[in-house]
């Protein structure tokens, strides 16, 4: 393995590489419930009833491979994996400025 991917391996297992994609994986679930909760229907009992449309979307798309995806369904995944990879290059940043090799 190259030094780079070894560093970058290293970089991946580290606590703050784990905080910054669980803080992002966090954002990401906090903004679909807003959105679900957005689309459901509230019962008197404060249940929720998921519309049957979205209901048919989202279980063709969970049983979707990504590859088979349409594009703009690859584009909202993509959107969502930008976010990941924006949080670990701010670590990594941050990292490099405190503890320069």
């Amino acid at each position: 393995m190259m030094r780079s991917e070894s560093n970058l391996v290293d970089f991946l297992q580290t606590e703050a590489a784990l905080e910054a994609v669980a803080a992002v994986e966090h954002d990401r679930w906090a903004h679909w419930q807003r959105y679900l909760h957005a689309q459901c229907i509230e019962g008197q009992d404060g249940s929720l009833l998921i519309p049957a449309t979205l209901v048919d979307r989202w279980s063709r798309q969970l049983s979707t491979p990504y590859s088979e995806l349409s594009d703009s369904e690859k584009d909202s995944d993509r959107e969502q994996a930008r976010e990941y990879l924006a949080a670990l290059i701010r670590v990594q940043q941050n990292k490099a400025r405190h503890y320069p090799d």
